[in-house]
């Protein structure tokens, strides 16, 4: 008796943070969105699944999830870059196999030996490991990337494989690392609060014997207010995901590539105030 509650005790230890998956953004983490606004229905998958993103108590970012492809829509969050190491730990999400499930994030194996969850129950609802492995010019892409937050509790919580997808890796370790790394810090010289949205556009491939998706695209978008006056900027790029470049559009035209590409209602990612210009 005394050994078994040693390894629930020992198990509840190795979760390592939490995520929660949520009915609206709005009401339960509205602040990584501009104005509180999330992007609207527009980019809206069959089977959704809202995660405010949370570690050691505290939410560091939010995910819209397509539960049917197994990658993100977008991940939405604050730029906070700061030094640090890069994690290695991956981690998954129990609430996504439905309510009855524990909220926080953690790694298959822990799951799996202290829960008895098996790895067939984790994998009907989103990508585990085995989906990425001995990937051919692929790489394991965050929207959300580690490096642009303050430290080792954040930069961690970008660590869940619900906030990545299959990345073209030349595109991966090239144009978009030098958009990540050198061109966000530049352009946002003077802002005081940077609202970033990053996503994913599903395609026509996948890999893992058909069960995670191959975006055809990845785009990011920037509404920053400005130190001074809460002057107003934005920006966005977009890019081929079996390319390595990335193209500088504005806000407005990105939003009409993802209205064209999704076939659906005008897209719209951030609160009207923010300049599509």
């Amino acid at each position: 008796m005394l050994l078994l509650l040693l390894l629930q005790i020992s198990g509840s230890c190795l979760w390592l943070g939490h995520s929660e998956v949520v009915t609206s953004f709005e009401h339960s983490c509205p602040q990584f969105f501009f104005k509180e606004t999330p992007p609207n229905e527009a980019l809206e998958p069959n089977n959704a699944a809202r995660i405010c993103q949370r570690y050691k108590n505290k939410y560091y970012f939010a995910t819209l999830y397509d539960r049917d492809r197994r990658i993100p829509v977008y991940s939405a969050y604050l730029y906070q870059p700061g030094s640090g190491k890069r994690p290695k730990t991956w981690m998954v999400e129990p609430q996504m196999m439905g309510s009855v499930y524990p909220s926080s994030m953690a790694r298959e194996w822990v799951l799996i030996n202290y829960y008895n969850i098996t790895l067939e129950q984790i994998s009907k609802s989103q990508a585990v490991l085995v989906d990425y492995k001995n990937l051919t010019g692929l790489n394991r892409g965050h929207l959300n990337p580690s490096g642009h937050h303050p430290d080792n509790s954040s930069r961690t919580a970008t660590f869940t494989l619900t906030n990545i997808v299959p990345q073209n890796e030349k595109l991966n370790g090239g144009a978009w690392k030098n958009y990540e790394q050198q061109i966000m810090i530049k352009e946002t010289q003077g802002c005081a609060t940077t609202y970033v949205v990053v996503g994913a556009v599903p395609g026509n491939n996948y890999i893992a014997g058909g069960r995670v998706n191959k975006p055809s695209h990845l785009w990011s978008g920037v509404c920053c207010e400005m130190d001074s006056d809460m002057e107003l900027k934005a920006w966005a790029v977009f890019a081929e995901n079996d390319r390595n470049d990335v193209q500088f559009v504005s806000l407005g035209e990105l939003e009409e590539m993802l209205t064209q590409l999704y076939g659906r209602d005008q897209v719209s990612l951030f609160d009207r105030d923010c300049p599509r210009d």
